[in-house]
Formats: structure tokens, sequence, C-alpha cells
């Protein structure tokens, strides 16, 4: 585990350089993101990986814009907290932004709720003004595998499989419409709060077609747990609400999916539980098995 001092510090003196005094530092995440509550009101965010494939301000950037602009139009996501400059913020090598605290409730977001709040997110980007690069987390994994092979993360036959499904589907994916999205629509992304379902992480935005995220947020209901309920119920209600689904483009959205989530693996979790070394085989198996073809 990391050292926390320097980071906690980037986080509390870049509070304090904007006339915030933190009054606690309570950690609620410790990953590549550090994620500290500073004051009642106030949560930073504050990227520990410095020796990882993302570096620079680029992914904040483009986060605290779709958030402060979702949020300013009354989109269901955690705002941006308003005391501090709405920035990506760097102090000593570290680059952190700041965010609304939000109280989360235990009562298990309905999948009819994640559905339609979805398409609220997806309605409103439409006339996002700033320009997102186009699957950007795609091709970035793309790039990604490239790196994995020269540090045999995996068997050269996985890396293959990897390619070849990857570069299939964003082929595919070519011939349909694209708006700006949230990117990483998983159900980690999501917090059920006393304020309402919010969606939150904006860091992965992009510009692709929406059932990107669609499959993000069905990925593990329909093809790990088999819950096809919940799957098709959230699907349901983005139709619904007024959203299109191409069922083309939904199969090799999940297709790529499987293979961001794989790729992304050995940097997110370098020594995996059982558990996720299970689940991570199963992906595997599920894109052996012909289906992107």
């Amino acid at each position: 585990m990391p050292d926390l001092q320097l980071p906690i510090r980037a986080a509390t003196e870049t509070a304090a350089a904007h006339g915030i005094t933190p009054d606690r530092c309570e950690i609620l995440q410790n990953g590549s993101t550090l994620v500290l509550r500073l004051t009642d009101t106030l949560v930073a965010r504050v990227v520990q990986d410095l020796q990882g494939p993302r570096n620079g301000s680029a992914w904040f950037e483009r986060e605290n814009a779709v958030a402060q602009y979702l949020a300013q139009h009354g989109a269901p996501v955690i705002p941006i907290h308003p005391s501090l400059p709405p920035v990506p913020h760097e102090h000593l090598g570290y680059t952190l932004n700041f965010w609304q605290y939000v109280t989360s409730i235990t009562t298990e977001a309905a999948p009819a709720i994640i559905g339609s709040t979805l398409y609220q997110c997806h309605k409103l980007l439409r006339l996002f003004p700033e320009q997102l690069p186009e699957l950007a987390i795609l091709n970035e994994s793309l790039d990604l595998l490239d790196t994995l092979e020269k540090r045999a993360l995996f068997p050269l036959a996985t890396l293959d499989l990897l390619r070849e499904r990857l570069v299939a589907s964003v082929k595919a994916l070519s011939k349909f419409s694209y708006q700006p999205l949230h990117g990483d629509a998983h159900p980690g992304n999501l917090m059920n709060t006393t304020l309402g379902l919010l969606w939150t992480d904006w860091e992965d935005t992009f510009c692709g077609p929406v059932e990107w995220d669609l499959a993000s947020i069905i990925w593990n209901a329909r093809l790990l747990d088999e819950d096809h309920t919940t799957a098709d119920a959230i699907l349901d209600s983005y139709r619904q609400s007024g959203g299109r689904i191409d069922l083309d483009a939904l199969h090799h959205c999940l297709v790529a999916r499987a293979v961001v989530m794989t790729a992304w693996y050995p940097i997110l979790y370098p020594n995996p539980s059982p558990e996720r070394q299970i689940k991570l085989q199963r992906r595997l198996d599920w894109l052996a098995d012909g289906v992107g073809r």
C-alpha cells in the first residue's frame, strides 16, 4: 500500500491555499486514486499512480468540464465543489480535483432508475459544447496491450485474442452515431444517495455510441451473473425514457468492454484476489467462445 502522507498533504495544502481549513481526513477510497473527505462538504480525489499509463491533467480537465456542465443543467451527478476553481489542481507532483460530499444510502438502486438517469445524462450530453476524443478508452486499451506484451503480463495467445476482438469491434462501431458519454458507466460509478441516484467519476468521458455506456452498466449482470432481469430492466427503462438502442452496436460494445476490462486488470489489480481471478478468466473464456466474430 502506498504511503499516503504526501498525497494527503497535497490535498490539504491545496484546500488551504483556497481558504478552506480541513477539519478531518477521512479516507473514502484508497487505490490508484485516493479519495479523501476533508470537511463536512469537501471531498478531494488525488491520482496516486504517478507512473501509470495516464499522466498529466487532461483526463481531469475533461472530467471537470463534463461534470460541471451536467450539474449546471440539473443532471443526476455529484457536483464539483463550488469553493475551489473547477479545474484540475497540481501540487507536490499530484493531480487532484475537488467534489461536493454526498451522503450514500444502503438501499440498492432500482434498475429502472439506472436506465432513466443514464438517459437523462446522455440527453444533456448531446449538447455538450466541448470536443471530446472518439472511442478514447478503446483506443487507449489497444496501446495498453503493447505495454502488457512488453511487460509479459499476459500470454501472447491472450494478447492476440484481445487485439483481434477489440480491433474488430472498433471497426464495427465506426458506422454508428457518436455523442459524448460517461465512458466508464459501471455500477461502481453510481451512488445511491439522500439526493437520489447520482453518477460519478467522469474521467473516461469520450465520444462514442450510447451503447458503450449501456454495455458497461449491464456487463456484469448480463454475462457474469446471468441476471437478465436486471439487465433487461435497465435497457427497457432507457428506451422508455426516450433512448434508442441498436442491438448490433450493443453487442460490439459488450465485446469491446470485455477486452477493455481485461486489458486494465494487471494495471488496476496487480495482485488480484481469487474472486477477481475467476472474473478475469470468465471474461477471457467468453471472448474466446467466438462472440466477437
